[in-house]
């Protein structure tokens, strides 16, 4: 393969799932080769904002193409930067496809073409739903103001307590957990560069821990420097901050969701059934939209039924997010609406230009809320259909 590639390696050190995942935490833009030797020829992948679009795999295409290309446990790639301009054959989250594309390997539905690689997945939730632990992009340092250490079993943060620390895992791995009155409930695993904490910590009204973070391994964290990022944070927009403000809410009631279906029980079903479609799923509208009346919910349609999994109200946002992808609408949710639902429409370019004025960290922080949402939307997915 050519020297003159952005990123290029071996699938053996660096293997597909761990790509996505780094290309999708930096919203990079290009296409990621592969060839090996037990393929009759070289397979491409391209990516769009961090995001799958579109892929070729000898006579497969599309998703069918990315999910043959887990099967590679052998061989090489390069990713090579450059704008994208591709139908989107792909329409599922980058985290949906992971998902799939192991429990696909480990049906035995994907055919391996090389020495069998180690996969390292955690049980949460139920019955059949491994969930790969997740890995965040490459550590910015220049954030980093200290460094903490955990050893096995130790608790990190606890639900319900009070708290505006910020870490970034540096090494180990770390479970989070929702307390149930079954007992705690994983829902989430996450290892290096991922984030502990959220945009919440920046709020004026306290943060309150949504979940307990405990140490699942002998765990390294780097204490983030919490000055600097609310520095960053005090000179967004009110629009922008509106829109981080709606993302951790969705991000803490996604779990809460795994929590309610995990003792199959729903305790927003009722208000959905007063609810009219507002945004169908599949719909590529591109347009964003924050709520000034009334409420609206995210539903997944799952065998024909409307699974509630997050309500929205007054100054919380909805539809296309431009440099996300959080596995909710449009692509993956639909939306509906209370009969008083008023909306106004978000203006996406000058949205995109603030986030592209963002120092890596306050991107990364951000990624990892969308990350989250998009994991334990498809924990819950699964535990209501199981439930259904």
């Amino acid at each position: 393969m050519s020297i003159k590639a952005d990123l290029s390696g071996n699938l053996e050190f660096l293997g597909l799932v761990d790509l996505m995942q780094l290309l999708g935490a930096n919203g990079s833009s290009g296409s990621l080769r592969f060839q090996s030797k037990y393929a009759a020829g070289p397979a491409v992948v391209y990516f769009s904002k961090g995001n799958p679009v579109d892929a070729a795999c000898e006579s497969l295409k599309g998703l069918d193409a990315l999910y043959s290309l887990f099967g590679w446990t052998e061989g090489e790639f390069e990713f090579r930067k450059d704008s994208i301009e591709r139908p989107k054959t792909i329409l599922n989250s980058r985290m949906e496809v992971i998902l799939d594309g192991l429990k696909k390997m480990d049906d035995g539905q994907i055919k391996k073409l090389g020495p069998q690689t180690l996969i390292q997945t955690s049980e949460s939730g139920g019955k059949g739903s491994a969930i790969p632990v997740i890995k965040g992009p490459l550590i910015d340092y220049n954030f980093v103001v200290d460094e903490e250490e955990y050893a096995a079993g130790s608790p990190i943060v606890q639900e319900g307590k009070h708290g505006n620390w910020i870490w970034v895992v540096l090494s180990g791995v770390v479970d989070i957990v929702k307390q149930t009155p079954q007992g705690p409930l994983t829902i989430v695993k996450i290892s290096e560069g991922t984030f502990i904490g959220s945009m919440g910590s920046f709020s004026l009204e306290g943060n309150i821990r949504s979940a307990t973070a405990i140490a699942a391994t002998e765990v390294q964290l780097g204490v983030i420097d919490t000055q600097r990022v609310s520095s960053e944070y005090a000179r967004l927009s009110p629009e922008f901050k509106g829109l981080l403000k709606s993302l951790d809410k969705r991000m803490v009631q996604t779990g809460d969701r795994i929590v309610d279906f995990h003792l199959k029980s729903n305790q927003i079903k009722e208000l959905v059934k007063s609810m009219k479609m507002v945004l169908k799923q599949g719909d590529k509208k591109e347009k964003l939209f924050a709520i000034t009346a009334g409420k609206a919910c995210v539903v997944r349609t799952i065998d024909k039924a409307n699974a509630p999994l997050v309500v929205l109200e007054k100054e919380d946002s909805f539809g296309y997010y431009p440099f996300l992808d959080i596995g909710h609408e449009p692509y993956s949710a639909s939306i509906l609406g209370s009969e008083d639902l008023a909306v106004k429409e978000i203006d996406i370019a000058k949205l995109h230009h603030e986030y592209d004025q963002l120092s890596t960290t306050i991107k990364h922080l951000i990624e990892n809320i969308a990350v989250n949402i998009s994991i334990t939307t498809l924990v819950a997915a699964g535990l209501y259909k199981n439930m259904k």
